[in-house]
């Protein structure tokens, strides 16, 4: 069994893989794979509706928003947010809190003005920024939840008077958020939710329709809605696998329940960080991230040999991210908490063999 710790595309229910394996070949017992049949067809139709639907009961979408699943990733929402809700004669509020915040930020300047009210580039990334204020007359606030890169989150949410876009790529359907305090939400898929080709999308109806400029038909929320996430073909084999994934969420108890299953991992890992004299963690303790757990070996020459016995126990997908060094655990939703024990032991394995 190997032990997926990878950052993205990220690890998947076995179940939610089995079923999605057998729907390549014949999708329902209708004779055709999910991946031919047409997405007019009301198969599919049931497919979206079911994945709208689930995202809404899991997190208690209030009325007068809509959900989508579009194309693009991530990185299209950085320039599709500022598109539709930065005037040009306007500005938005961004706190640089990583990697994928600094690349949103830089994507909405070419739409308006850009403030940066916060930034934690000057210590690497370590920490998130906090005590900042939020101008009002700013079109909205943008944050990024979860920092894949350098492994902090955003553990409160600011309340703000102008409306909050969240980049939850990495963190969503992890834990209870209040919708109802975002004017917007997006997230790729490939982290959480399914595999990548789909990207989700909470918007808050009335923040749309603000801007004057012309947006083009793919890129604009209000053409999205009108087309329910079906304006041109969408990524049907994305979608499908997204319900699925969310359909075994919900039969695990929800989000209340998975949130309590990833906190219990992060806290017996970043236990044994801290005691473990061999390692130790890269970002301050009150921002640490339950999604991504980075951190490093005290001697930088036991990182290769760590990595090897990582190998040997097929744990994968453990090694930082090339900007960052070290090493790097997601722990996303369908990571069993018997794998971060794997982990564990191989960490007091490896301290044992190195003693001083």
């Amino acid at each position: 069994m190997k032990h997926n710790f990878g950052a993205g595309p990220g690890i998947l229910p076995h179940e939610v893989l089995k079923q999605a394996a057998a729907a390549v070949v014949d999708f329902n017992g209708i004779g055709l794979s999910i991946l031919e049949i047409s997405h007019r067809s009301p198969e599919f139709e049931a497919v979206l509706d079911e994945a709208v639907r689930l995202v809404k009961e899991l997190f208690n979408v209030p009325e007068g928003y809509s959900v989508l699943f579009l194309q693009g990733g991530a990185s299209t929402q950085f320039a599709m947010v500022p598109y539709n809700l930065l005037p040009s004669d306007g500005k938005a509020a961004y706190v640089e809190s990583g990697v994928w915040a600094n690349k949103a930020l830089k994507e909405a300047k070419y739409f308006g003005g850009v403030e940066v009210i916060a930034t934690a580039k000057e210590d690497n990334f370590k920490h998130i920024p906090k005590d900042f204020e939020v101008p009002a007359d700013a079109a909205y606030l943008h944050l990024t939840s979860n920092n894949t890169i350098y492994g902090t989150q955003l553990h409160s949410f600011p309340k703000s008077s102008i409306p909050v876009v969240c980049d939850m790529s990495s963190d969503i359907f992890s834990r209870q958020i209040n919708v109802a305090d975002f004017g917007l939400i997006y997230a790729g898929a490939q982290k959480n939710m399914g595999p990548a080709g789909t990207t989700l999308v909470i918007v808050k109806n009335d923040i749309l329709g603000n801007v004057d400029r012309k947006i083009p038909a793919m890129l604009n929320y209000q053409t999205q809605i009108e087309g329910g996430s079906m304006y041109n073909t969408p990524p049907v084999f994305a979608i499908y696998v997204s319900m699925l994934t969310l359909q075994w969420l919900k039969a695990k108890g929800g989000v209340p329940a998975i949130e309590k299953e990833n906190n219990a991992k992060a806290k017996a890992l970043y236990q044994e960080i801290d005691r473990n004299p061999l390692f130790k963690g890269v970002c301050v303790p009150e921002d640490r991230s339950a999604m991504n757990v980075c951190f490093v070996t005290e001697n930088p020459e036991h990182e290769k040999p760590f990595l090897k016995l990582c190998e040997q126990k097929e744990i994968v997908g453990i090694k930082g991210h090339r900007s960052a060094g070290g090493f790097r655990a997601s722990i996303y939703n369908a990571l069993p908490i018997t794998s971060v024990h794997v982990l564990i032991d191989a960490m007091q394995e490896f301290a044992e063999k190195n003693k001083a």
